[in-house]
């Protein structure tokens, strides 16, 4: 199966600290691992999931082996990148948390004060797109709802397909 993971600019896994072999001009060697989900195993997402894992480097991986999908995130005992999603670069990352902020201030002024003892001030000198986007989820569940929350994430799991030009 075909998936995405997120990794460091340098292709290390954010949580794992593990040193992925990277694709370079054909995939990467394959990884193995015993699953145990959330501790070991290669853990993935779906296009749905991408705002969840946002880091600096997006790779198309593909995973071999009994696949579990858990909610976020798909983990499997065998995988090898595929190749890097170039689109995910410095400018797009930016313009991703651009929007997720501009998203946060727009459901942020329709609360119309139901925010008050709780909105975050998010530090707009440093546009880091994983906490942008967590807060505008976080605000969507606020004023209506966990669902409001999921409907916010799909929304821009959504950017993330079209801007990447993703599958």
């Amino acid at each position: 199966m075909r998936a995405y993971k997120f990794l460091t600019e340098d292709g290390v896994g954010v949580f794992s600290g593990f040193d992925w072999p990277l694709p370079n001009g054909s995939p990467g060697a394959w990884v193995d691992a015993n699953v145990a989900p959330c501790r070991a195993g290669i853990h993935a997402c779906t296009a749905a999931d991408l705002p969840y894992w946002v880091a600096g480097a997006l790779y198309e991986i593909e995973l071999d082996g009994t696949l579990e999908q858990l909610p976020l995130k798909l983990v499997a005992p065998r995988g090898r990148l595929l190749c890097r999603i170039d689109a995910w670069d410095a400018s797009t990352r930016e313009e991703y948390g651009r929007m997720c902020f501009a998203r946060a201030q727009e459901l942020a002024t329709s609360a119309a004060g139901a925010l008050d003892d709780w909105a975050p001030t998010p530090d707009i000198s440093f546009l880091e797109s994983a906490r942008l986007g967590f807060i505008a989820a976080l605000i969507a569940e606020r004023l209506a709802g966990f669902d409001a929350h999921l409907a916010e994430r799909r929304r821009q799991s959504d950017w993330l397909v079209e801007h990447l030009s993703l599958r």
